[in-house]
């Protein structure tokens, strides 16, 4: 085996970003919420990180270290008005709640520092797999990203990393770059930023309309230039193993194909997972595992192997971590002890095979993928 590895983008500081609960009291006439931790914590991937030191699967990655992006790099993706208010409100200190299109995006003291940290891991992540410093990478970072567009954060995310990787990647010399988002929520921030751009073909399978709420439906296809090189594939609820893989054969590896990206980038959920709270799937590790191979073979036949996988979401603290190991197992080609207990479960669940209604989505699509050259 090459003696190139796969690089991690790690730091406790990431685990000490502060998604305040969201609200303890909602406005007038809709009672009262018992404050709790909000679903986007550390737990999550602070256990997967456990995980993957106990697997003894850290020590044969390669760390990359994570540096704080700039201003300038920010505002690759970001308007610049944005990125100031994130700064200010960071320097006042305390809580903070950033007005979003739907709910807020919350942050504690130091959240700029923090959001800014994790997407500078995400550029030296890239940078390392363009200068061959590592195979591919993966970036366990908080806060996630693939909702923030270019004028707001959204959800729990303040900078989108997988849009600032995928323009990283173009300033590193990449003429086309492909964005495929397996997060169970769609990819709104991507499709937003690229809407109107044909170099980068931005690809969300999501559960349909779980959030943001109506977002990310089939018919959202681009405008302009970029009218064909965007693409949902927006999953009924209930949706298995059977149905994410023919997804794949039939709408995502054929989109990739081609598109022949010089550079593919993953915003890497985790909340199609059988137990997550946020949504209605029923993946489990092997299937992770699967999407991940099957976008690294796409990757070493259509550029190089050049191949970046971010964390997003995942709110199951139990089985999430297994998901985890079993995508950077995958990528680093490297096998652990480590068996899934989960797994078993979530394979005999009823329906994981496609169901005639799943397949009628993955038909729609499929025709979509004809408008990319």
């Amino acid at each position: 085996m090459s003696n190139v590895r796969t690089g991690l983008v790690w730091g406790e500081i990431f685990m000490w970003h502060d998604a305040s609960p969201l609200a303890s009291v909602l406005p007038s006439g809709h009672g009262l919420i018992e404050p709790d931790e909000p679903a986007e914590n550390a737990a999550t991937k602070r256990r997967l990180k456990n995980l993957l030191d106990v697997s003894g699967l850290t020590e044969r990655l390669a760390p990359i270290k994570p540096r704080p992006a700039t201003v300038d790099e920010l505002a690759l993706v970001h308007e610049r008005a944005y990125i100031e208010t994130i700064r200010a409100m960071n320097a006042k200190g305390g809580d903070a709640k950033l007005d979003a299109p739907i709910g807020e995006t919350p942050f504690g003291p130091g959240g700029f520092d923090i959001a800014a940290l994790a997407a500078g891991g995400v550029l030296a992540a890239v940078d390392a797999i363009i200068d061959g410093d590592v195979r591919n990478a993966y970036a366990l970072v908080r806060p996630p990203g693939h909702h923030a567009e270019a004028a707001h954060g959204f959800g729990f995310c303040i900078f989108n990393h997988c849009a600032l990787a995928a323009r990283h990647a173009m300033r590193r010399g990449a003429n086309r770059v492909a964005i495929v988002d397996w997060d169970v929520h769609h990819g709104n921030g991507a499709e937003h930023i690229f809407w109107r751009e044909r170099d980068v073909l931005t690809i969300s399978i999501h559960q349909d309309s779980a959030f943001p709420p109506g977002s990310g439906p089939i018919g959202a296809n681009g405008e302009g230039a970029g009218e064909g090189y965007n693409l949902n594939i927006p999953m009924p609820p209930g949706s298995g193993v059977g149905a994410y893989l023919a997804a794949f054969e039939r709408v995502v590896i054929p989109a990739l194909q081609r598109f022949k990206p010089d550079f593919i980038v993953v915003p890497c959920g985790f909340d199609a997972g059988f137990y997550d709270p946020l949504a209605r799937m029923m993946l489990h590790s092997d299937c992770f595992r699967t999407m991940a191979r099957m976008v690294q073979e796409a990757a070493a036949s259509l550029c190089g192997g050049r191949l970046f996988l971010c964390h997003e979401g995942g709110y199951h603290k139990t089985t999430v971590p297994f998901y985890g190991l079993a995508v950077i197992e995958q990528l680093s080609g490297e096998r652990t002890a480590i068996d899934d207990p989960f797994l078993p479960i979530a394979a005999g669940f009823s329906h994981q095979a496609m169901q005639p209604h799943q397949d009628a989505v993955i038909r729609a699509a499929e025709e979509l993928v004809r408008k990319i050259n």
